[in-house]
């Protein structure tokens, strides 16, 4: 992996819930990393659902290997949200890319 194509910044980001004194729950996005990135492929197809029609954006971003991703995560790029549909590892923990759907 070539740290020249790293030329984007992403975060990661995680559901964290919190209990207040009270015992109300809430949940907010907290950034667990901020890493350079490369962005592999980036579509945005259009098709008409049951409710009309709606636009799917996929993207894959390339970054170095990160321990402790999952799908539960999401991804914050060029202020957007994308949810994590699949994490690939590229040869042995070399790199990570993550294939991700942008949130309505």
């Amino acid at each position: 992996m070539r740290a020249g194509k790293l030329d984007r910044t992403i975060s990661v980001e995680r559901l964290a819930e919190t209990v207040s004194a009270s015992g109300a729950v809430s949940s907010a996005w907290t950034n667990i990393a901020t890493v350079r990135a490369e962005i592999v492929h980036q579509s945005a197809s259009e098709f008409l659902t049951g409710f009309g029609e709606a636009q799917d954006g996929t993207i894959i971003f390339r970054v170095r290997y990160l321990p402790g991703i999952s799908t539960a995560d999401r991804v914050a790029y060029n202020g957007a949200s994308y949810d994590l549909k699949e994490i690939t590892e590229i040869g042995r923990r070399r790199g990570l890319e993550l294939r991700a759907v942008a949130t309505s």
